[in-house]
């Protein structure tokens, strides 16, 4: 029974219909849990009210019970472990905190009531379950290889963009400081320009008034365009590369990718 529920729990596979509909109440409870939190931020009636929490409570138990079940079958998760240890590896993976966060917040006000309002936030950590949906080459899977493979390309460009928006904060400062010093009044008020104009947000609570301030505005627009697109093209040659492993990974049984050579995951 406790290898059977081991298997429920996981992931199914197609032919798995328990295992698959195991999956299918775990994503609904995340969304329906999501929803009533939402709603309950509305001026709503009384009634409402009452149905939201009784629908919190029953997803909050069902993610309890989960949780329970994984960590009562973590030595079928861990078979090379012993139980202890398997349960520890679990319960600090990423995988046992999201699960563990995303029902724990909401007993904390139960026992710290002055707490109530600080442990809410901790909620929003709950939908980070939906990434574990499927760990398998669906959509979010193939994001987070992407991320993970091109992580040392993204973070180099964007070291660059933002040695870039330093210069141009201390150097825009300089130039309208004396024009507006309610403006920028600092360093990060120039930061703040440089960061709201190269990723086109333009809030229009501070801008150049100077004549060399807006030139520099109007180069630097056009510069942080070019510059955002670096790391937009880094993903979508991330993508393009690992969709073509993900093509010939099922549809052959290729250890490597004819692309790239790199072996495939198994």
């Amino acid at each position: 029974m406790k290898k059977r529920l081991f298997e429920i729990i996981q992931i199914g596979q197609q032919k798995d219909y328990v295992s698959r509909g195991f999956d299918y109440m775990i994503v609904i409870s995340i969304i329906l849990n999501i929803i009533a939190v939402f709603v309950s931020t509305f001026p709503i009636s009384e009634e409402s009210r009452e149905w939201i929490k009784v629908v919190q409570i029953i997803t909050i138990l069902i993610f309890t019970t989960e949780f329970i079940l994984r960590v009562w079958t973590a030595d079928y998760l861990y078979p090379t472990r012993s139980k202890s240890k398997a349960v520890e590896h679990y319960l600090f993976s990423f995988d046992g905190i999201i699960d563990f966060l995303s029902f724990f917040p909401y007993y904390l006000p139960i026992f710290f009531p002055a707490g109530a309002v600080a442990f809410r936030m901790f909620r929003v950590i709950r939908i980070l379950r939906l990434f574990r949906v499927d760990p398998q080459y669906d959509s979010l899977n193939v994001i987070k290889d992407v991320l993970k493979n091109k992580s040392k390309q993204l973070l180099s460009s964007l070291f660059i963009i933002f040695i870039l928006m330093l210069g141009v904060s201390l150097l825009m400062f300089d130039i309208e400081h004396q024009a507006q010093p309610d403006v920028f009044e600092n360093a990060f008020s120039g930061f703040w320009w440089a960061s709201s104009t190269l990723l086109t947000v333009g809030y229009g609570d501070i801008y150049p008034v100077t004549i060399t301030g807006r030139i520099l505005g109007i180069l630097f627009t056009f510069l942080g365009v070019m510059l955002v697109a670096i790391p937009t093209g880094i993903i979508s040659a991330g993508f393009v590369e690992q969709l073509s492993i993900v093509q010939h990974h099922k549809g052959e049984e290729l250890d490597y990718c004819p692309y790239c050579g790199k072996k495939l995951p198994q």
